[in-house]
């Protein structure tokens, strides 16, 4: 048997759409979703930290739309949070796009971020700005494309062929 939710106390997605009437909330039967402006984006995860209680960040991700049906921005950022007091999560996503796709950063909030947004970087080219190290974290530092991106090509751009060659037990 499922427990029940008291239909009387706000939810936090309810509490978070008074303060930030722009999120927009998505039905989901799991992890609540919020879907914010890119603008209102600090200021929604700030909330989150702070009044909301969400203390631990889970990951953050991206999902690169292009070619995708319907789709009117090319990348979505998608934050996934957890409140530890309550085990209570939310999904929260925000949309940018080219030529120079960009957030602020929220490693001031969750120290967790620093690798999490170095990675979306380094894979997707999504600039976090106010990031106190944005530099690649998976791929070597002469690698300039960022591989899952939808137009990048299956094959590479031939930067393989460029790149030092590493072998077993050198430093």
């Amino acid at each position: 048997m499922t427990p029940s939710r008291d239909l009387t106390t706000p939810t936090t997605v309810d509490r978070l759409r008074s303060v930030f009437p722009q999120a927009s909330a998505h039905p989901s039967d799991d992890v609540p979703r919020v879907v914010v402006p890119r603008d209102a984006v600090r200021a929604v995860l700030e909330w989150l930290h702070g009044p909301g209680g969400f203390a631990f960040l889970a990951d953050v991700t991206c999902v690169d739309y292009l070619h995708y049906h319907g789709a009117t921005d090319r990348f979505g950022l998608v934050y996934l949070l957890t409140n530890l007091e309550t085990n209570e999560r939310i999904i929260v996503r925000t949309f940018v796009n080219d030529p120079a796709p960009s957030v602020p950063s929220v490693v001031d909030l969750w120290e967790a971020a620093n690798w999490l947004e170095r990675e979306v970087w380094d894979l997707f080219g999504i600039r976090f700005e106010g990031h106190p190290d944005l530099r690649r974290v998976v791929l070597p530092p002469a690698f300039e494309s960022h591989p899952l991106r939808k137009d990048y090509p299956l094959q590479g751009l031939g930067e393989r062929h460029n790149l030092p060659v590493v072998r077993r037990g050198e430093g």
